[in-house]
């Protein structure tokens, strides 16, 4: 696999609309007819649900007649009844706050030249709301550059901050998993470097290490870090105990920042995993998932 490192912006849309709240003021028909946050809108009355406008418009169409909705609860599909309600600007309303895509940055993980196939993040891109993957209707990696770091201190994350043009997809992303996001992506200087082969858990040890990242404009870059431990196989993006101990990437970021999951970690010429989550209360530690678990969350 080629290891990358390469901020993308990264976007998501939901396979429907996705519940991420419930009205507290008020009549709530969400609630009435038994939703939950974190339940899927598949369909309202005859209609397929794609998007919140499309929510609203049916809402609007239908008034105040008893409206069937099929929604998605793990992995059970169920009918309710909700009875809209007017609210005082008129319009016809659930009760419900929902969401159908999502957008930010992240770090491409590895490529693979024999199928144009990509990894990223090292775990899934989660809802802010309900803590829950976002359920997968299409999305999109773009090209982006770093324009400013929110470095990371003691008890608040740092974060990576990027502009990316929607207009300028360079792959598509096809499942989001609690190991990664993955798809396709183009071939070409976005995705060149060196193949390497990927290290087994019996090859990785405690020591020093590098992760490719990038954290300012499109300048990808190796940095030194040290694998304090290997973790038991818990398969939650937790495999590997990192500290950064590059001066200059203390310096400009303090350790590991929200951006930079997916970073890949190369040690002794093998690809060994991607850099997933920081210590909150020591931004210069974090975990790291093995590349081995990365590749089996693709199925």
């Amino acid at each position: 696999m080629i290891p990358l490192g390469k901020a993308v912006g990264i976007k998501l849309f939901a396979d429907g609309a996705l519940v991420v709240g419930l009205s507290e003021d008020g009549p709530c028909p969400a609630r009435d007819c038994g939703l939950k946050e974190g339940d899927l809108i598949l369909t309202m009355g005859d209609a397929k649900i794609t998007s919140t406008e499309q929510v609203r418009q049916v809402l609007q169409d239908n008034g105040c007649e008893p409206l069937a909705l099929t929604i998605r609860r793990g992995s059970r599909d169920l009918r309710v009844t909700a009875v809209p309600t007017q609210g005082a600007d008129g319009a016809w309303q659930l009760g419900a706050w929902i969401r159908d895509s999502m957008a930010g940055i992240g770090t491409l993980t590895y490529y693979d030249p024999a199928t144009g196939s990509y990894g990223a993040l090292g775990h899934g891109i989660t809802d802010t709301d309900t803590a829950q993957l976002m359920p997968l209707s299409s999305g999109s990696i773009m090209e982006t550059s770093v324009k400013a770091v929110k470095k990371g201190e003691k008890g608040e994350p740092g974060q990576l901050k990027g502009d990316f043009t929607a207009q300028h997809d360079v792959g598509t992303v096809s499942a989001n998993t609690t190991g990664g996001i993955f798809g396709t992506v183009a071939e070409g200087d976005f995705v060149s470097g060196t193949a390497l082969p990927v290290a087994q858990r019996s090859q990785v040890t405690t020591g020093p290490a590098t992760i490719l990242s990038t954290v300012s404009g499109d300048d990808t870059r190796a940095y030194q870090v040290e694998i304090v431990r290997l973790c038991p196989m818990n398969r939650d993006g937790r495999d590997l105990l990192l500290k950064v101990t590059d001066p200059q990437l203390l310096e400009t970021t303090g350790g590991i920042v929200q951006g930079m999951s997916g970073s890949p970690i190369i040690q002794n010429g093998r690809f060994v995993g991607a850099v997933t989550h920081v210590l909150v209360n020591d931004p210069s530690q974090g975990y790291g998932i093995l590349l081995e678990h990365m590749l089996e969350a693709t199925g």
